[in-house]
């Protein structure tokens, strides 16, 4: 009998990745998804239940139809220029609706939850790689709304025995290899697949928004890290969990840093194609660098990033991209 797990957001980018990481180690995905930012089509490896965290009637019941193991929580709202805009959306989505999935869990008896946490976290940085023990003072309510959950977490766990893991992931990139699923936003904000959509042609230009950094060449710099890696560690997160591990925070990265040149160069690199670019003013809440100290997660979860080399990532994207270009009003075609 496979074990069941509950994947919010399970039918968006990285929920949709890990589910079907959970399904190849032999676990039966349950992805729980209101199909704002999801795609009913990127449910593809177990059961889908159409619903909203805020509806405690349908978590409930999810929790008495299966008999779950443990939940790996992806369901958020992460843009982080909205949550600048609109922070009262961000609280109410991410912070609320957390406390209910919590809720719901703690009625079934359910203990084990992997949260999606993030390097926002952070802030801005004093020291780069950025380790786990870094002080956390983020700069925009999207990373305000993921330090509370964490600390949330932190209180269920002394008052109820909840085991769980925050893994505080860098920018997720690339898509499945096998070119099952990959990353369809709308809107869609990522840097990789903007660059590729502009060099495809669906976009006229892609904006450099901060060209002022104080980095190397004056864009922002990130760590990429693979969505087929941070699915990995999920799973590994996972089953950490259910051995009774509990209360660990660790980061997904790689540990280098690319900046938006450098992107845009290896985009044009992999596809043969210019991308035609626009400079417009640094995105509020956007630190300059961020690039993760990733040891603790070889410590703990023995896990390294596999996939993660940046001309990797961009193959990876490049290829699912062109792919839904070719399919022309198939289920998997991008929105434009």
């Amino acid at each position: 009998m496979k074990k069941v797990i509950l994947v919010t957001g399970g039918a968006g980018y990285i929920g949709s990745h890990t589910a079907k990481a959970l399904s190849g180690a032999g676990y039966l995905p349950i992805a729980f998804d209101n199909l704002v930012y999801g795609h009913r089509w990127a449910a593809r490896w177990g059961p889908l239940c159409e619903a909203d965290l805020a509806d405690l009637v349908a978590l409930r019941q999810v929790f008495r139809d299966y008999k779950v193991e443990g939940v790996i929580h992806f369901a958020a709202f992460a843009y982080v220029g909205e949550s600048m805009a609109h922070p009262e959306k961000y609280f109410r989505n991410n912070v609320v609706n957390t406390l209910n999935l919590l809720e719901a869990m703690q009625a079934a008896d359910v203990r084990n939850i992997v949260f999606s946490s993030t390097c926002a976290t952070y802030g801005l940085p004093s020291e780069i790689p950025i380790p786990e023990n870094h002080a956390q003072h983020p700069i925009n309510p999207y990373g305000e709304s993921k330090l509370f959950i964490e600390r949330v977490l932190h209180w269920h766990h002394v008052a109820h025995g909840l085991r769980y893991a925050a893994l505080r992931y860098f920018n997720a990139a690339g898509a499945d290899p096998d070119g099952e699923i990959g990353e369809d936003h709308d809107p869609e904000t990522h840097l990789i697949p903007l660059a590729i959509e502009t060099a495809l042609g669906k976009r006229d230009c892609l904006e450099i928004m901060g060209t002022d950094y104080p980095t190397p060449d004056g864009t922002a710099i990130r760590d990429y890290i693979h969505v087929t890696d941070l699915a990995t560690a999920h799973v590994r997160a996972l089953e950490k969990l259910l051995a009774g591990g509990a209360g660990f925070c660790i980061n997904l990265g790689t540990g280098q840093g690319h900046s938006v040149r450098q992107v845009i160069e290896m985009v044009q690199k992999v596809g043969g194609s210019e991308v035609a670019t626009r400079e417009s003013p640094r995105r509020p809440g956007d630190p300059p660098i961020l690039v993760a100290a990733p040891i603790r997660a070889g410590e703990v979860l023995d896990w390294h990033p596999r996939h993660s080399e940046l001309s990797t990532i961009i193959e990876t994207a490049w290829n699912w991209h062109e792919r839904q270009r070719g399919k022309n009003g198939s289920q998997h075609t991008i929105p434009s």
